[in-house]
């Protein structure tokens, strides 16, 4: 009897897997097969070791590689040939698990040496093809197929390790052969039933993220164009409940740690959870998984992106008693202002499958996050995904029907210089007064030193978008104005204040413009799209109150103009020409007030006072000016390439982080049976195949004129 070695603990080792030492031949150049013609049917019910293969072929060298290259390619067909085999389950998710780990084995060995082309040396560019082909028609059969659902997960799994196996998306030579053999209409499928997507939706939408950012502007990718056409509706709702589902459960998860910090003080409650919450240490949980929503945001952004049918699904839960959202409800010329009184209220927490209140609600918890460039990757991510919402004319109609109204929590940052407004929290309203809420939130919180000046541009932009429409379509959203137009000029006051240090960082000119030429929208057009006369008086009310902030950006521009060397010469041009009606309002108005205090023998007028001043004195005629209502509608390319190069690239490393933990544990469910084994098969070890255990597949939104 042969003693066996113990480890320093007194353990007995544990006897090598068959399967293992049959790896081991294998990558040795030997043919374990040679003396068994049936030696590949039974090696496919032996429980496939994941690491173990993995690891044989990362100790390969070039000249091995060379000498075991026919066993790498006859297993990738032995494998391919077994998943015909669907009247016994147990071979086809061996096999469909060999194929993982010998492909992630194969891309890990590649990616560790990138001179050399570890696919074309093993299977050859002709043959690949030819098996491929085949791989995906057989991949398609057990998607579609009555098989087990631990084999269709593992064809998932599979797909996405072929789809992960670089860090490039464009630089995997496989892409080529999955655009030519296309996996489409098999998701759709899946995405449409209910019980399937429950299972296996996640993994599908990020595998259709993935291929549909793969050369996605230099070539004609199928999976683009497909998605863009797609109208099944049950598919694109299954789509959308997918990404739906995975943000309310992160903000669940926000709400849950809220209520369960213990404190005196809500206030120092919240704030002790975003210092704790939301750190720049990358390793931190909270930022892990705002990190980990990246692969469904993205898919988000792709859906409304590309397809305008996506649009639908966006608030597509909705209580019985409310009217169907409708472009005729708010495509009138002259829309009456809304009464909310007897609206339905969709509440986020009985209707937790509404996409779009999810994406505001996330996004109110992910720009409490100013430190961590993840997070703020994220967030511009949330912003483009808005910007493409907020040019889309259905989306508009949408979030500005007055039948629908929607109570949506927004989280936000609590600040020294402010009190949060707590009666703002959670008002029933149209998703457009929340989006509002929640940009104006975004701008008064992140005035810092490390100016976001990108995500600043895409919010005022979102602004902009919704106001043009507003104008375009005679909407008067019953919104408290005087919010927006504080939390503007606070922001070109920000902006005066930091001039010295900003505008060696950035184009402080195009943001100040963009603001400026908000406010003139609101001068110009905002008899067509404010609820109220009243409006107009307290525009003109905080114009004049702020008259300093306008006077030093004026003053400002001013001293630019005469820099012979600016390099925002343009910009700086144009925002004197915008400051135009801007200043003349107020050099009006200044001198109304001050003849109106001196006839009154005043020093201190209320704000009652001066209101009635500007009403009775509209007598000035302004500059008309041009494409205040146009905008340059989105477009990722060439502006916003790089950021989704990266983007992907980490979604790419995210899923295969993932995949490796799911394969490397996922095993049968099928019930073991004995399994006999003929005498070559059983010679080729010393110990015995370690019995495979059943486990569980984890399951996987009177004026003034103009001249």
């Amino acid at each position: 009897m042969t003693s066996r070695k113990r480890s320093g603990s007194g353990s007995t080792k544990r006897p090598k897997e068959k399967v293992v030492y049959i790896y081991e031949l294998l990558c040795r150049g030997e043919d374990p097969s040679s003396e068994s013609p049936e030696f590949w049917n039974e090696f496919f019910l032996l429980q496939p070791n994941f690491e173990a293969l993995e690891n044989e072929i990362g100790k390969l060298n070039n000249e091995q590689l060379q000498l075991v290259k026919p066993n790498l390619n006859t297993l990738f067909q032995r494998c391919i040939e077994m998943l015909d085999t669907e009247d016994h389950p147990k071979r086809l998710c061996n096999s469909l698990h060999t194929l993982c780990s010998l492909f992630y084995g194969i891309f890990k060995k590649s990616n560790a040496e990138p001179t050399l082309n570890i696919l074309n040396e093993i299977f050859g560019h002709e043959k690949m093809d030819e098996w491929l082909k085949l791989l995906m028609q057989y991949c398609n059969r057990i998607l579609l197929g009555d098989v087990p659902e631990n084999a269709r997960f593992m064809c998932l799994k599979l797909l996405q390790v072929l789809v992960t196996g670089t860090d490039n998306v464009n630089q995997n030579a496989l892409f080529e052969h999955l655009m030519m053999h296309s996996m489409f209409d098999a998701f759709v499928r899946l995405l449409s039933d209910p019980t399937f997507r429950s299972q296996h939706g996640h993994d599908i939408v990020i595998l259709l993220t993935i291929l549909v950012n793969y050369r996605k502007h230099e070539a004609t990718n199928p999976y683009v164009v497909q998605l863009s056409i797609l109208a099944d509706e049950l598919a694109l709702n299954g789509y959308g409940q997918m990404i739906s589902q995975s943000l309310i459960d992160f903000c669940r998860q926000y709400i849950q740690s809220l209520n369960n910090v213990q404190s005196s003080s809500w206030f120092s409650s919240l704030s002790n959870i975003v210092g704790n919450m939301f750190v720049s240490d990358e390793g931190c949980e909270r930022v892990q998984q705002i990190k980990a929503n990246n692969g469904l945001l993205l898919a988000l952004y792709e859906a409304v992106h590309l397809n305008r049918n996506f649009i639908t699904t966006l608030a597509h839960t909705q209580a019985e008693s409310s009217a169907p959202p409708s472009p005729s409800n708010t495509l009138s010329l002259a829309q009456p202002v809304p009464d909310l009184s007897n609206a339905p209220i969709i509440d986020i927490t009985q209707y937790p499958t509404n996409l779009l209140v999810a994406v505001f609600q996330y996004c109110s918890i992910v720009m409490q996050d100013n430190k961590n460039e993840s997070s703020i990757a994220n967030l511009k991510l949330c912003f483009l995904i808005l910007t493409c919402i907020s040019e889309d004319q259905y989306a508009n109609s949408m979030m500005h029907d007055s039948n629908l109204t929607f109570k949506v929590m927004l989280h936000r940052a609590q600040m020294r210089h402010r009190k949060l407004n707590v009666d703002r929290v959670g008002k029933s309203q149209p998703l457009a007064a929340t989006l509002l809420d929640l940009l104006v939130e975004f701008i008064v919180s992140h005035l810092m030193k490390k100016f976001p000046m990108e995500l600043y541009l895409l919010c005022i932009g979102v602004i902009h978008r919704i106001l043009c429409y507003q104008k375009r379509c005679r909407v008067r959203l019953n919104y408290p104005w005087k919010e927006l137009w504080s939390a503007l000029i606070g922001l070109l006051r920000f902006l005066v204040n930091q001039e010295q240090t900003l505008v060696k960082k950035c184009n402080i000119f195009h943001l100040s413009l963009q603001v400026v030429n908000i406010f003139n929208l609101f001068i110009t057009y905002g008899d067509t799209f404010l609820a109220t006369t009243n409006s107009y008086d307290e525009l003109y009310y905080e114009l004049n109150r702020e008259e300093k902030v306008f006077t030093e950006i004026h003053a400002m521009v001013l001293r630019y103009t005469t820099m012979p060397d600016c390099e925002y010469k343009d910009d700086v041009i144009k925002l004197l020409n915008a400051l135009v009606n801007i200043l003349a309002i107020v050099k009006h108005f200044q001198n109304k007030i001050k003849e109106w205090l001196a006839e009154q023998g005043l020093s201190t007028p209320t704000e009652e006072q001066i209101l009635d001043v500007v009403r009775k004195n509209y007598d000035l005629t302004l500059k008309l000016q041009d494409s205040l209502d146009q905008y340059e509608r989105y477009t990722e390319t060439p502006l916003h390439t790089n950021f989704f190069k990266l983007m992907v690239r980490d979604v790419v490393n995210d899923t295969r982080k993932h995949i490796y933990g799911y394969v490397k544990e996922a095993v049968s469910v099928i019930p073991d049976q004995e399994i006999l084994l003929s005498s070559s098969m059983t010679s080729v070890s010393a110990g015995t195949a370690t019995p495979a255990s059943a486990t569980a597949v984890p399951e996987a939104k009177a004026l003034p004129s103009f001249a």
